[in-house]
């Protein structure tokens, strides 16, 4: 195992930047980032439970970048981290795309959930649109119910409340799915967006990233 990994080119490298700056938005407390076989993966949390009482539906982003050097690793680190190490190389200007992880890893009891990396069929497909209008619409809902300085225990509440919902037309996908895909960049207009399913999980893809999530249906 090592702890450094390497891009293919700067395009990638801005790439992977833009990524972490939208899962900052959402959640600036940890990615896990998995390297092998040619790739290096970066997931983030866009809603997941806390505590045992906690019934939010787990609901990750994944984005996949080709990795060139045979890194291997599995590592959780702070998304603000692995951003400031990125910054530096770039600020640089020596065009090494080699970018070391930081030497300790953080706590996220969402990474140790790993949805399945096959058996995936594809039952259906979402609107890129509709995504989006739930998307607005949860958001909307969930600022006009938090008021000022409200304790992060009442936060957490609302935002389950609301993202673990079922979209419009599909009873397994939580509303959780739209406000990912949105917040974290991956939708563009009126695409129809493929739906996979592989077990309990359920995946929503497009070629600018992946959302991952815990069906609502057992």
């Amino acid at each position: 195992m090592n702890n450094t990994f390497a891009l293919t080119d700067p395009l990638a490298l801005a790439d992977l930047t833009v990524y972490l700056s939208r899962v900052r938005l959402v959640d600036d407390t940890a990615v896990r980032v998995i390297a092998g076989g040619g790739v290096l993966a970066v997931y983030s949390a866009v809603l997941a439970p806390r505590g045992l009482l906690d019934r939010s539906p787990t609901v990750l982003g994944l984005r996949t970048f080709a990795e060139t050097s045979g890194a291997n690793f599995d590592r959780v680190i702070a998304p603000a981290s692995l951003s400031d190490r990125i910054a530096k190389i770039e600020s640089d200007g020596a065009g090494v795309l080699e970018i070391s992880l930081p030497d300790s890893d953080v706590s996220a009891s969402w990474a140790g959930i790993s949805p399945p990396r096959g058996g995936w069929g594809r039952v259906g497909e979402l609107s890129g649109v509709a995504l989006e209008l739930a998307a607005r619409d949860g958001a909307g809902e969930v600022a006009r119910a938090i008021p000022a300085n409200t304790g992060d225990m009442i936060v957490q509440r609302v935002r389950s409340d609301v993202w673990s919902r079922p979209l419009t037309g599909f009873d397994a996908v939580p509303a959780g799915v739209a406000f990912a895909a949105a917040s974290l960049g991956f939708l563009a207009g009126e695409e129809e967006v493929p739906l996979f399913a592989s077990g309990q999980w359920l995946r929503a893809s497009t070629y600018r990233g992946h959302v991952l999530a815990r069906s609502l249906v057992v």
